[in-house]
């Protein structure tokens, strides 16, 4: 079993550095960006999607098949991480379903500026931040820290290559929108 937990893990930490690569490389180089992608069904928009589903596919492995495996014996990372998986959760379900699916997607649909978007322009990756750091602590797995460490990394990186986008996209509506509202909190 540990050579598979392995495995899952380099693969895991192989397509969040491709990931991350990819947000760096969209704030060097906006003109050539792979996130947000170009179009709906162009070949960034099935490669980040492809990246991330499998990121939290393999996320999940390393979730179930090295459970409980490092330092935390206490269940005390219970009451602190089921909350915060709850909570970051919930922020991203309300992110979603204010922002729908296409935004959320990269493919412009709509400005939006409600919801939790009235208190934070990412509350979709504060979410998701808060939710992984959650998991990691229920989950005592090293390998699960280290991935959704990489993947925090993804998701704090990722709004500088969106907010290139967005000021071309929605214009000085956004650009009041940015000084007016925190990136993250």
């Amino acid at each position: 079993m540990h050579g598979f937990i392995h495995y899952v893990f380099w693969v895991d930490v192989t397509i969040l550095t491709a990931l991350l690569i990819g947000a760096v490389w969209s704030i060097a180089f906006p003109a050539k960006r792979l996130w947000p992608p170009p179009a709906s069904g162009s070949w960034q928009h099935r490669m980040t999607w492809v990246f991330f589903y499998s990121v939290f596919g393999l996320n999940a492995a390393l979730l179930f098949f090295d459970w409980n495996s490092w330092i935390f014996e206490t269940n005390l990372r219970f009451v602190i991480g089921v909350p915060l998986a709850l909570i970051g959760a919930l922020l991203v379900a309300w992110g979603i379903a204010t922002l729908g699916v296409q935004n959320t997607s990269g493919v412009k649909d709509r400005f939006v500026i409600s919801g939790p978007y009235a208190f934070t322009r990412n509350p979709q990756y504060l979410g998701d931040i808060i939710l992984f750091v959650g998991l990691s602590i229920v989950a005592n797995s090293l390998y699960l820290w280290v991935t959704h460490l990489l993947l925090i990394i993804v998701f704090t990186v990722a709004p500088f290559a969106e907010e290139l986008w967005l000021e071309e996209h929605y214009g000085n509506a956004y650009v009041q929108y940015k000084q007016g509202t925190s990136r993250f909190l």
